[in-house]
């Protein structure tokens, strides 16, 4: 993919998708301005054991999984509008909620809206992109560039808190409560400008629609048992789900277990080194993103993906070996992870839109939420680890575990799908190039 290619494939996107984009710069943006801090409102507050706010974070990240399959489901039903003005409102009232909550039970219950309105918002985004943007190329170029809108976000945000003084303040979660009454104006905005243009498109294709030699897609209920019994079927999502799992499990021992065997072991100037990190994953993913995208476009998605994996096995031996006092070390290890993750997490959508039929594409997007108890139970997981063994063994176990999706994602495109899936979606690869 040449730049000039990039630039009309840019050029393409609708006024709806750049508002995406910049919704998801200022909401993750405004979101890591303050979230960070809220182990330490807790601990200030109640004086939590690491291990309480843990578990309160846990509990949240595994409702929220649940919650979002079905409410992504539902997206597929209902529509993707309406499912994301209420997944905005949620946001409002559950940041604004934190902001003011002043027991441990308001808190609990508090942070799980937050968390299901987090895991509610992701799929339906990537599952909008796939509704407003027919071309298979273009819209692999969006979800790269949604992924890249959020990790900048992610990166500036927590910069931009301390720059600010926001160290704690309870008061500060108002700012994502703004942020994302901003993005429903924004949105109600571009909706109705994109309705206008695909009613327009909808009268000049009625007359294809009426030739009967027109290729027509295949109707489906989607109901939730419908949806449900749909995804129980297809052997593939269900090996791509366990793959991302596990897969989500071992990037979320950077966020967690990481850093609690660096301070046990007593690593030296560990504040820098910590924050040191965090800044190397998120420089390289922002500026190696798209060169990556560039040099593997010719690649099919399940080459990137098992090459993305080479990596994440290598980079967990490294951290499994890194001498405690090598300092350079540690961040070479983060940057090949961080290689890693920048060809993963944004080609594992565009994984997912390929194998999605049209009609059922929430309901996919909304089971990519259970990647999410990777993330839930890395906490967990990874300090039974370091209280039985080590953080060597830690990590040689996370090496391991990797190879072991690598292989499932090498038997994974040999695994059967429901015959009517197929149909469909040759179907409607068939309308597309006719």
């Amino acid at each position: 993919m040449n730049s000039d290619i990039s630039t009309s494939r840019l050029k393409q996107f609708p006024p709806l998708m750049w508002i995406m984009l910049f919704g998801s710069f200022i909401t993750r943006g405004s979101f890591y301005m303050v979230w960070p801090f809220l182990a330490v409102i807790l601990y200030k507050k109640f004086a939590l054991s690491a291990t309480e706010v843990g578990s309160v974070l846990s509990l949240a990240a595994v409702i929220s999984v649940f919650v979002s399959f079905v409410g992504s489901t539902l997206s597929d039903k209902l529509g993707r509008k309406p499912m994301m003005y209420a997944t905005g409102v949620l946001y409002i009232v559950s940041f604004s909620l934190l902001a003011i909550a002043d027991t441990i039970l308001m808190f609990t219950i508090v942070i799980t809206l937050c968390s299901i309105a987090t895991s509610l918002w992701r799929p339906l985004a990537s599952a909008l992109i796939g509704d407003i943007i027919p071309e298979k190329a273009t819209r692999e170029l969006a979800m790269q560039s949604l992924y890249f809108a959020v990790n900048v976000g992610c990166a500036v945000g927590p910069m931009l808190g301390v720059w600010l003084g926001l160290t704690g303040e309870q008061s500060s979660f108002f700012i994502t409560v703004y942020a994302f009454a901003f993005l429903l104006v924004l949105l109600t905005w571009g909706f109705k400008h994109h309705d206008k243009i695909q009613s327009k498109v909808d009268i000049d294709n009625t007359q294809s629609a009426q030739n009967p030699e027109t290729p027509k897609s295949p109707k489906t209920k989607t109901g939730f048992k419908q949806t449900f019994s749909v995804l129980v079927q297809d052997k593939l999502l269900q090996c791509l789900i366990l793959a991302n799992i596990l897969c989500f499990f071992i990037y979320g021992q950077m966020d967690s277990s990481l850093v609690q065997y660096l301070t046990r072991a007593g690593a030296n100037n560990l504040l820098e080194l910590i924050s040191s990190m965090i800044f190397t994953n998120a420089l390289v993913i922002i500026t190696c993103q798209f060169l990556l995208l560039k040099l593997m476009a010719s690649r099919p998605i399940l080459v990137r993906i098992r090459f993305g994996l080479v990596l994440l096995i290598i980079s967990q031996i490294w951290f499994a070996f890194n001498p405690l006092t090598f300092f350079a070390g540690w961040l070479g290890a983060v940057v090949i992870m961080s290689l890693a993750e920048a060809i993963l997490f944004p080609t594992m959508s565009v994984h997912v839109d390929r194998i999605a039929p049209t009609n059922l594409r929430g309901a996919y997007f909304g089971a990519t939420a259970f990647y999410d108890l990777g993330y839930a139970f890395a906490p967990i997981g990874g300090g039974l680890l370091l209280d039985m063994y080590d953080g060597r063994t830690l990590f040689l176990v996370c090496s391991a575990i990797a190879v072991v999706v690598f292989l499932l994602y090498l038997i994974m495109d040999k695994l059967k799908r429901p015959a009517f899936i197929t149909e469909q979606l040759a179907t409607e690869q068939t309308a597309k190039t006719a």
